[in-house]
């Protein structure tokens, strides 16, 4: 019966490796992230009163949390977020639709 116990654990590390790297992000990295695709978002979209503010972090969590949930590693992660916020940075007068995964990120998968 311990090889059986074994054998699972061993056959797993491959698992624990694909999910390591969200498991080596701690979370004041995700928000300081979060917080910087807020500070874009409020270059780029426009912002009134506590209302507005509390819009814009929603749309820069769950972007960031689709992000996340979807990359394969951490430069993956990083990677995407900053194609996207540099995507904003580029095309003045759009309205970005951060929440979708369509477009270049959803492409750049492998």
């Amino acid at each position: 019966m311990d090889s059986n116990h074994l054998g699972p654990a061993q056959g797993g590390e491959s698992g624990v490796d694909a999910g390591d790297w969200r498991s080596q992000l701690q979370p004041e990295s995700r928000h300081r992230i979060v917080d910087k695709i807020i500070e874009t978002l409020k270059r780029h979209l426009p912002v009134s009163g506590p209302e507005g503010l509390s819009e814009v972090r929603k749309i820069a969590v769950r972007f960031e949390e689709k992000v996340y949930t979807v990359a394969t590693s951490q430069s993956d992660y990083l990677r995407k977020i900053s194609l996207r916020m540099l995507t904003m940075e580029t095309k003045p007068g759009t309205t970005p639709a951060l929440p979708s995964m369509s477009g270049p990120m959803a492409s750049n998968q492998p």
